[in-house]
Order: C-alpha cells, then sequence, then structure tokens
C-alpha cells in the first residue's frame, strides 16, 4: 500500500511498530523454542571427515579417503541449521468475515506475524504468497529485518485484486517457484462443499505434489456463525465472493442441522485430503486462543519427531 502524504506514512510506521512490539513480545516467550524443537533438524547435511574412533558406526566409512590415507575415515553429518518457510495466505473475500472478536484476516495476520518473527529469529528465510481465485503476489524468500517488516506490513495492508479462492492454483504455482524444500503454512478458511473437495482433482494433484517435496501445515481458521446458526429468525445473509444476497429463516431447526452438517462435511473431507497426501491440517476458531493452538501443534510435531 503507498502513502500519499507524511502524516500518512508516519501513521504507518507506528501501526507496524505497534505489530511489530506484540508479534515479537508473543515469539520470543512463546514460539521460538517450540518452533525449534518443531522444525529444526528436519535435514541432514556433509560437515566434514575425520579418523575413525572407536565406537563409531562403520556405515559412514569414507572408502575413497580410507584408501588414500591407509587409515579409517569417516563421514560426518550435521543437522541443517538454515529453513525456508513458505507463508500461503488466503486473502478471498470469504476471509474478511466475523462475527466474534475479530475477523479471519485478522487472525491469519497475526498467526502470519508470529510465523513470520519466528523463522527469522532462528535465522531462517521466509516467503510469501497471497493468493485469491489467482496468485496476487509473490515474495521471494529472505533473510533480514527488513524483509520480515515488509511482509508484515503486506500481511496487514494487502488489498486483493480478486474475491474468489483457487487454492490448488496458488499450490501449483508454489510447487513451481519454490523448488527447495521448505516448511510450508497454508492458512485459509477452507470454505466449500465436502463433494466439490473430493472431486477436486487438480486440488488433491497439487496438494500431493506439495506435501511430497515439502513440509506442509494447513492452518484451517474459521468463525463460530460457520459452524453453527443461532436461531435469530430471518436473516439476510450474502456470500462475500459473488456477492450474491438470499433470505434465510434460521428459526428452521432442520435448516440450522443442515448447516452446521454441511461444515462438519467440508472440514472432514479437507482434513481427510490433507491426511492421504502426508500433509497436516489444524482448525483454529476467530474467538478461540491461537496461541495455545499453535503451541499444542508445535508439541504434536515434536512428539512426532
Amino acid at each position: 500500500m503507498t502513502t500519499s502524504n507524511p502524516q500518512q506514512a508516519n501513521e504507518k510506521r507506528q501501526k507496524l511498530r505497534r505489530i511489530e512490539i506484540k508479534t515479537r513480545k508473543l515469539t520470543n516467550q512463546i514460539f521460538s523454542g517450540s518452533y525449534h524443537s518443531a522444525f529444526k533438524g528436519r535435514g541432514i547435511s556433509f560437515s566434514e571427515v575425520r579418523e575413525y574412533q572407536f565406537g563409531d558406526d562403520v556405515r559412514m566409512i569414507d572408502w575413497n579417503v580410507t584408501a588414500r590415507t591407509q587409515k579409517p575415515f569417516i563421514k560426518v553429518f550435521e543437522e541443517e541449521r538454515e529453513l525456508t518457510v513458505m507463508l500461503l495466505i488466503d486473502v478471498s473475500q470469504s476471509s474478511f468475515f466475523g462475527t466474534q472478536t475479530d475477523f479471519k484476516n485478522h487472525i491469519i495476520a497475526e498467526i502470519s506475524s508470529i510465523l513470520a518473527f519466528s523463522a527469522i529469529t532462528n535465522n531462517d528465510k521466509v516467503g510469501v504468497i497471497f493468493f485469491s481465485d489467482m496468485v496476487e503476489k509473490f515474495i521471494p524468500p529472505k533473510k533480514g529485518k527488513s524483509h520480515i517488516l515488509r511482509i508484515i506490513s503486506d500481511i496487514y495492508d494487502f488489498n486483493p485484486q480478486h474475491k474468489g479462492t483457487d487454492i490448488a492454483g496458488a499450490l501449483r504455482y508454489f510447487n513451481n517457484a519454490v523448488k527447495k524444500k521448505c516448511i510450508t503454512f497454508l492458512l485459509s478458511d477452507f470454505i466449500g462443499s465436502a463433494e466439490a473437495i473430493k472431486n477436486n482433482n487438480n486440488l488433491k494433484n497439487a496438494l500431493n505434489i506439495a506435501a511430497r517435496k515439502h513440509d506442509l501445515i494447513g492452518l484451517h481458521i474459521y468463525d463460530e456463525r460457520e459452524a453453527s446458526l443461532p436461531d435469530i429468525g430471518l436473516m439476510k445473509v450474502r456470500d462475500a465472493e459473488t456477492g450474491k444476497d438470499i433470505w434465510v429463516d434460521t428459526s428452521d431447526k432442520k435448516l440450522r442441522m443442515a448447516y452446521g452438517k454441511n461444515f462438519a462435511d467440508n472440514l472432514k473431507a479437507t482434513k481427510e485430503l490433507f491426511g492421504k497426501s502426508g500433509a497436516q491440517l489444524e482448525s483454529i476458531k476467530t474467538e478461540g486462543n491461537y496461541v495455545i493452538a499453535l503451541m499444542n501443534m508445535f508439541k504434536k510435531r515434536e512428539g512426532k519427531r
């Protein structure tokens, strides 16, 4: 977002500073250690060769060096210290919704900022793909505070050109644009019908490729009113992505039950799709404590290592 005068520029700097202070505090106090434990050491790289010592694994013997020196030497490997983190952020119109404490897009922004700061604290690279029904913007992964602040500024101020959602298209773009294996967070409300998800071969194929190449975690952000309707009589609702208005009678018990079932079936289908691909999916309510949800996610991953 561009600023038209010095006052607006100053206000934006102050806003960004407040966001930085809040997210850094959460990152430093809560997430840095958990992030490190959950994601560090996922890869191994060659470090050096050294002379064989009693108790070393004979499978690590470097036969070329051993033959040349006439003494047994072994290869020493170490955990990779640098990772690349990619944030795939859904900026479609449906994320601009909330009936509780915050809109979905605000929660997505806060979580994305915390993940970005967690990565930079561990000296990792961070990149972002903003997507709607098209890839709106790609920020290649880099290090550095100025890079992270640019990302966070875009996360909070990004103005998408399109309203719809195409997760498959975003994943295809990501698979082509990022070759090196990375930790990937896909943040979306994953709105749709169970049947549409099950029959979306484009999504299935793109998800399978992404999960095979990368460590993929989906973060499903949803509002309570997307899971259940209150009994408040006639209510006018609008589809945020199509702009279509309809009237619904929320006093109809069957309608409320069908509404809740649609959400549950959609979530189940999405989790099954992620599970079959080898990816992970976690659900977070807008009014819930996303700090606890993320901590539980980190602990779950630590337990699998």
